[in-house]
């Protein structure tokens, strides 16, 4: 694919150059990680604005460093079932990528990972954001590095679609995104897209929505596994909720046959078939790989999600993924080099500037004026204060809870969405299966 950034990235250079030198001032970033490069082989997600900056990235370092790293990637979710079936044999990568938390954790304990405190500098491990970081590690130790940008989840919309059903602003109150569903629908437009063959993007709703209603606690409960945690009265009013909005008609009618990997909703929000999209924040560069014209035009609008009226938890709270982290297979013969790669790479400020340049903002603290000078700074501007000024950055519940309990959980709720399944139900078959 040809280089989505083009010139455009090398604007951004002179500043994102500050960023890396800071990053690098003392002592540098990963010096402790030197020694021979051996071959090095990377797994990540298949990402049509992200992986062409990533080769372009490896291409460099092989370069620069002589070295042997290569890339392979994977569509999302085939990429965890085979992380299942391939970590601690002899098939695995030197790195891996994932989403920190609960998804690490598990690997951590199965003893298919490197601990990689003692082989990052202090320098470069204090760059990050600590709530970002902190995904990355397991009872305190450094487990996994962020390497690329952090991820809440946003509501996207068309302005196009909002200016003809007459809607001013992006809703900042549920009743607001209820009355705006009604006026986009009342146009013959789908009022939100939504890629309803895979799961984990209706899960998006139901993460907000709990922490909305009945705060952070409710899902840490489910997390840490405690009894009748399922059967929190939030947890129903959210599903109850949810299912108002297919009762409504906000999804539209096809939407169980919408994929988010084919770009399916990528083409209903930039073509004015659908107004809203609840979407991590990979979404702007997704659109930017898809839809330049349209992005490029202003016409993509973000916004946090809505406020509940009588909920508990705070309008500032964010869920998803506070990065995609890097990690090191346990059974590496070549650890070293794979955390000379991963260090090294944050130390090009070219590698920085492109994935500024596509809207992904780096996990890095205190760079917010860096990016009111780099390209997109509405949107990488909107991103990093979301995440900096969030109580609490809930991890996407797939990934924080045990892969058995995800699985059934994303089966339940797809069930709930095509209306197979009450709230109800719900809740009982995930406290019964605790």
């Amino acid at each position: 694919m040809k280089r989505l950034v083009s010139l455009r990235a090398t604007a951004a250079v002179a500043t994102v150059t500050v960023l890396a030198l800071t990053a690098s001032a003392c002592g540098g970033i990963g010096s402790s990680a030197s020694g021979s490069d051996g071959p090095v082989t990377v797994w990540t997600l298949s990402n049509d604005a992200l992986n062409p900056l990533q080769r372009q990235s490896i291409a460099a370092y092989n370069t620069q460093r002589k070295a042997k790293v290569t890339l392979k990637t994977f569509e999302n979710d085939p990429y965890k079932q085979k992380l299942k079936t391939s970590l601690g044999s002899a098939g695995s990568p030197d790195i891996f990528l994932n989403w920190g938390g609960g998804n690490l954790k598990q690997y951590v304990k199965a003893g298919h990972v490197a601990d990689l405190t003692g082989m990052l500098d202090k320098d470069f491990t204090n760059e990050f954001l600590p709530s970002v970081l902190a995904g990355g590690k397991v009872d305190g130790k450094v487990y996994a590095v962020p390497m690329e940008g952090v991820q809440p989840v946003a509501l996207f919309y068309n302005k196009d679609v909002f200016k003809l059903a007459g809607i001013d602003t992006p809703p900042a109150t549920w009743n607001a995104l209820l009355d705006d569903i009604d006026k986009i629908k009342a146009k013959g437009i789908t009022p939100i897209a939504l890629a309803g063959s895979q799961a984990w993007t209706e899960l998006m709703w139901l993460e907000y929505l709990l922490d909305r209603v009945g705060g952070p606690q409710a899902f840490a409960d489910i997390e840490a596994g405690k009894p009748g945690a399922w059967d929190n009265p939030a947890v129903e009013k959210s599903l109850g909720m949810i299912r108002d909005l297919v009762d409504r008609g906000a999804f539209g009618k096809k939407y169980a046959t919408v994929n988010q990997d084919a770009g399916g909703t990528n083409a209903l929000l930039s073509q004015g078939k659908a107004g809203m999209l609840l979407m991590g924040s990979w979404e702007y560069a997704d659109m930017l790989a898809a839809a330049p014209k349209f992005v490029n035009a202003g016409k993509l609008g973000f916004a946090p999600f809505p406020t509940v009226a009588g909920g508990v938890g705070d309008p500032n709270n964010v869920v998803g993924n506070p990065s995609n982290y890097f990690s090191v297979t346990d059974t590496s013969d070549n650890k070293k080099s794979a955390v000379a790669f991963m260090t090294k790479t944050l130390d090009q400020p070219s590698y920085i500037a492109d994935l500024l340049s596509i809207g992904h903002v780096p996990a890095i603290a205190g760079i917010k004026g860096q990016l009111m000078g780099a390209l997109n700074p509405d949107y990488t501007g909107f991103i990093y204060d979301m995440v900096a000024n969030a109580p609490t950055f809930t991890q996407s519940w797939d990934q924080a809870v045990d892969p058995d309990t995800a699985g059934l959980m994303l089966a339940n709720l797809q069930k709930v969405f095509n209306k197979k399944m009450a709230p109800k139900e719900f809740v009982q078959s995930m406290d019964a299966a605790r």
